[in-house]
């Protein structure tokens, strides 16, 4: 297949796993993902993850890093805060240096261990936006891993994002989508890392090395989704669509295996 040359519309993080995203002009890169993407994840009384699919209201959790944070080797200070703020509720300020607090017997899918617990003030932020009892923890990299599907990435890991490290999207396959929906929707819908313009509508189905400048990133999978995609961010609930867009619209999971 001839090669595509394709740019780079924008790129996104998403510091708490199924909150909102933040639209950034740049990025690290690691083998685990963005820097700072899926790092924070929502927990219940259990430690299991809260995720949009059953807590919509997450869809309005809005976060904020220092400009800074997204240059590479940043390292925080202790005048660093990731911050986080929702509909009703004061802003809250997590410091980005290292927690001393831990949580055991968090769990994510398939997924348990150990994370940073961020504290009683969280806690309490969380349990009473949530209205349930409710804790924030930090994936902690130094001491943890959560391998991506080894049919597909033997030997990769990620944080607390569900499979993979990176997802990609297209401009071209939304828009060919809004032509056929009633009601256009926007890419925050579909929650990509990467979204790419110059392509063809749905070519990303066929995509298996993706080169950035220095970097190849391989595509491991299509992505299959539950119905977070269904869930309208500018009001927090879930709309009753006959349809999951993402059976229209094809995301790649990829994941960085050499620089060239």
């Amino acid at each position: 297949m001839e090669e595509q040359i394709m740019k780079i519309k924008s790129l996104f993080i998403y510091p708490i796993k199924s909150c909102r995203g933040i639209s950034v002009p740049q990025a690290t890169v690691t083998q685990t993902g963005f820097q700072w993407d899926r790092y924070w994840l929502e927990v219940n009384y259990k430690g299991r993850t809260y995720t949009q699919k059953f807590e919509p209201k997450l869809a309005l959790v809005e976060s904020e890093l220092p400009k800074e944070s997204f240059l590479e080797d940043w390292e925080p200070t202790e005048n660093s805060f990731l911050v986080v703020r929702a509909p009703g509720m004061s802003p809250l300020k997590i410091p980005l240096t290292k927690p001393s607090s831990v949580a055991q017997g968090v769990s994510m899918w398939e997924w348990s261990g150990s994370a940073f617990d961020e504290g009683e003030e969280a806690a309490k932020w969380f349990s009473d936006y949530l209205e349930k009892q409710s804790r924030l923890v930090r994936f902690n990299k130094e001491t943890k891993s959560r391998p991506s599907l080894p049919e597909y990435a033997a030997g990769y890991t990620t944080t607390f994002a569900n499979t993979f490290p990176f997802m990609v999207s297209s401009q071209a396959s939304l828009d060919m989508l809004n032509t056929i929906l009633t009601e256009p929707v926007r890419i925050n819908h579909f929650r990509p890392n990467i979204l790419v313009k110059n392509c063809v509508p749905f070519g990303e189905d066929h995509w298996y090395e993706i080169k950035i400048n220095d970097l190849v990133f391989q595509g491991v999978r299509l992505c299959s989704r539950c119905k977070v995609n269904m869930t309208w961010e500018i009001l927090g609930f879930v709309v009753n669509k006959s349809c999951n867009l993402c059976v229209i619209i094809i995301h790649i999971e990829v994941c960085i295996y050499r620089s060239m």
